[in-house]
């Protein structure tokens, strides 16, 4: 079912930030930097070795949102499995490749839309720039330099005692010269690190220092409560100053709620259109009804509605008159009972226990009406 428009907000024509300029790669048929849209990506959690359950995930990512997914190369086998992964993928595939660069000549070979290369954990990477930069120009495939705290290169952590942002940046650039020196520039650059502080200031002066596109990241962000915080905090520091091309949030949680956290993190900052949204009061000693059980019920009934949409759930009569009238559909509740609001006006009132049910039935018959018209 395609977003179906009926009366959210408009996006400012004028962005929240102007936009770090930059080269812009194309990643399969996705583009990235330059004045591409920011794109969400993530990363399966399948062996990659199993081809028919790494499809079954990437599929279940696109039917969320994903607009570009990775994959773990770690061994043989999983670099055998490219090529059928990469052909049949209906969004394009970045194998990550980590301590053999044997595996990045594999992926090229594979026909993989990008491949993520970590300097930092690849054994004499140096020595094979010249030819990861001849296949990679012959195929038409982008690289990632893709620099984490965690797997730092050994000369910068003697140098800097730890994973500082200037070590980062340093990585990222040293190794990007070397690329630059073979006249190889489809990059890309990430550099990661567990602390949003520290990732924000490497990210703030790597933007500063170079025109490649940027691929955010609060690697090892934690389980899915902390870690969504950690990246939205992140994200919205660096993308409310144009900085950041693609984003990837990394959580302890189904790849599927990386998804659906970056895609709503884009949304709130009107970086991406909006689709549904539950607009609900936190509940306080005016609530006459239980706006918790409400929206969780009414939030689980729309799932999956692809609607350009914006539900109001309102406890009381301070500000659930006015949020209700100014949504697409809205319920303002007090003594037991709502007043539904469609496009404004009330249409009626219902005792609570029908509140969810009446609200639900209203947002399919606006979706329904909108596809006609």
């Amino acid at each position: 079912m395609s977003a179906v428009p009926l009366g959210m907000p408009v996006i400012p024509p004028k962005p929240i930030a102007v936009r770090r300029r930059s080269r812009r790669l194309d990643v399969g048929g996705v583009g990235v930097g330059g004045d591409a849209p920011v794109s969400v990506q993530s990363m399966t959690t399948t062996l990659t070795s199993d081809v028919n359950a790494t499809l079954q995930q990437i599929a279940e990512l696109t039917a969320a949102g994903c607009q570009i997914v990775r994959v773990a190369v770690p061994s043989q086998d999983d670099a055998d499995a490219l090529p059928a992964i990469a052909r049949k993928s209906q969004i394009p595939v970045i194998a990550d490749i980590h301590f053999q660069p044997k595996y990045v000549f594999a992926a090229i070979e594979a026909g993989c839309a990008a491949v993520r290369v970590n300097p930092g954990n690849i054994k004499k990477f140096d020595d094979k720039v010249r030819e990861i930069a001849q296949a990679a120009r012959d195929h038409g495939t982008p690289i990632r330099i893709g620099v984490n705290a965690g797997s730092l290169d050994p000369r910068l952590l003697a140098k800097y005692g730890k994973a500082t942002p200037e070590a980062l940046v340093e990585s990222a650039l040293w190794e990007a010269s070397l690329f630059a020196e073979h006249d190889f520039h489809d990059i890309k650059i990430s550099v990661k690190h567990n602390d949003p502080v520290i990732m924000v200031e490497a990210y703030r002066q790597l933007a500063e220092a170079c025109d490649y596109p940027l691929h955010l990241g609060v690697t090892e962000a934690g389980p899915a409560f902390q870690g969504t915080i950690k990246s939205a905090v992140a994200f919205g520091a660096l993308l409310s100053q144009g900085i950041g091309d693609t984003i990837r949030v990394s959580l302890s949680a189904p790849p599927v709620e990386e998804i659906k956290v970056g895609a709503q993190i884009l949304e709130s900052l009107g970086l991406r259109e909006r689709g549904l949204e539950i607009v609900s009061c936190p509940s306080c000693g005016r609530a006459q009804v239980d706006v918790y059980r409400l929206a969780e019920e009414v939030t689980a009934g729309l799932d999956g509605l692809e609607a350009q949409l914006r539900v109001a759930v309102m406890g009381c009569v301070v500000n659930g008159p006015g949020e209700a009238r100014e949504a697409d559909l809205g319920v303002a509740s007090g003594n037991g009972k709502g007043q539904i609001f469609v496009k404004g006006k009330v249409i009626k009132t219902v005792p609570e226990h029908q509140i969810v049910e009446t609200l639900i039935e209203e947002a399919l018959a606006l979706v329904g009406e909108n596809q006609e018209s």
